[in-house]
């Protein structure tokens, strides 16, 4: 048996493994991510079309997640699910650069958001093994961090391409190369970790209960719902932006690179508070991050690029303390299907809450503005609820 120290240096290890592939990840496709609204506004793509194919695209890059984190469980193939979600995401983005028209640009969306969907329940329960050791909200903040660096890095990387030579196909094209390495670095985790459920002490979460998932999995589901719903896909920020000139078109990537720097920053320190705090730190963060709409679909410049980094706020949150709530949630053995699950039920409120807002951005700014903050608002209460039952259940511990 290892001792303690050993274990928490090699999950630790384990991490930044993952968390450094899942950058060369996050650079390629949320790269291409960054120009997805005014590439689709190229190739003659309406609002509404955008907002309902970057809303379908979640729908199936969450909604899958069910299916992926189920298979994960029942078969316990963590790692070939994996590489398979990695391989179909890494390809579909450097594929765009050969669309000729919006609809088979859709297609290739569509499919990278099914790779993601494919790959992260049971990545995210590897990683959870794993975090065990160290605590949840500083190891997926960890990861995090190095995820959205890649995003920040990712988005300038297409900008820089766009300087110099005005194409979008350029652009995409250039991101098979951090998709191929992140593709190596991949196979090399697999190699050094092929049993990451190893770091994870027994007792980590005790399945006494006989629930699968219990009353608080389910509350906490529907706040986050509720957030997922108001929460505006870059694409139709982007746009936004194209359609009027607040922000000018080389300065779209870097918008959305300041806001990938932001979640980044800011998944360190949400972790890190989440670990001291709990689920109580989700409040004031949603009441932050649903300012987000006003900036950027009413403000010039300055105001869209402070829109965009609060948009980044809310990424951030989603991104981390999500997964890191969610896994002393459930037992052990239901975790994937547990990640699988709440990521399926976030992605349905998220596709039809895109839809609804591309459809209401064509007709009314105001209505699009109220639904995006009033959505997000609606979760408080929710989350104040999961944060009295996870402090009722820690004093009965």
């Amino acid at each position: 048996m290892q001792p303690a120290s050993q274990k928490k240096t090699a999950a630790w290890k384990f991490i930044m493994m993952i968390g450094v592939l899942s950058f060369f990840a996050d650079f390629t496709y949320e790269g291409s991510r960054s120009i997805l609204g005014p590439y689709l506004a190229l190739l003659s793509a309406s609002a509404t079309a955008v907002g309902v194919v970057t809303g379908f695209g979640e729908l199936l890059g969450y909604g899958l997640r069910l299916v992926s984190g189920s298979m994960a469980d029942r078969t316990g193939k963590f790692w070939p699910i994996t590489i398979f979600g990695y391989v179909l995401q890494m390809f579909a983005v450097p594929a765009l650069a050969l669309a000729d028209n919006w609809q088979t640009a859709a297609v290739l969306i569509i499919l990278e958001r099914v790779g993601k969907a494919m790959r992260n329940p049971p990545r995210d329960t590897m990683l959870s093994h794993a975090a065990q050791e160290i605590g949840y909200g500083k190891a997926f903040g960890a990861h995090e961090a190095l995820d959205q660096l890649g995003a920040l890095f990712g988005p300038l990387a297409v900008a820089g391409v766009l300087a110099l030579r005005g194409e979008y196909r350029i652009a995409f094209a250039a991101l098979l190369v951090p998709g191929i390495i992140c593709l190596c670095l991949l196979l090399v985790a697999r190699h050094l970790y092929p049993h990451p459920e190893s770091m994870e002490a027994e007792i980590a979460v005790p399945d006494v209960t006989t629930q699968k998932f219990p009353r608080v999995f389910w509350i906490y589901l529907a706040g986050a719902g509720l957030v997922a719903a108001g929460f505006a896909d870059f694409p139709l920020i982007a746009y936004h932006f194209q359609k009027t000139s607040s922000v000018p078109q080389h300065w779209v990537p870097i918008a959305y690179a300041i806001a990938m720097a932001v979640s980044g920053a800011g998944s360190l320190v949400f972790g890190r508070l989440f670990d001291r705090f709990g689920i109580a730190i989700l409040i004031p963060l949603t009441v932050v991050s649903a300012l987000f709409a006003p900036l950027v679909f009413l403000g010039g410049f300055w105001a869209a690029l402070l829109g965009a980094a609060l948009w980044g706020i809310g990424m951030g949150v989603h991104e981390s303390i999500v997964p890191a709530a969610v896994a002393p949630m459930v037992p052990r053995q239901h975790r994937a299907s547990a990640y699988g699950l709440f990521t399926a039920g976030y992605g349905v409120c998220w596709f039809i809450g895109s839809a609804l807002i591309g459809i209401l951005y064509d007709r009314s700014l105001t209505a699009t503005i109220v639904f995006c903050v009033v959505l997000q608002l609606a979760a408080i209460p929710l989350f104040v609820v999961v944060r009295k039952q996870a402090d009722a259940t820690k004093a009965a511990t």
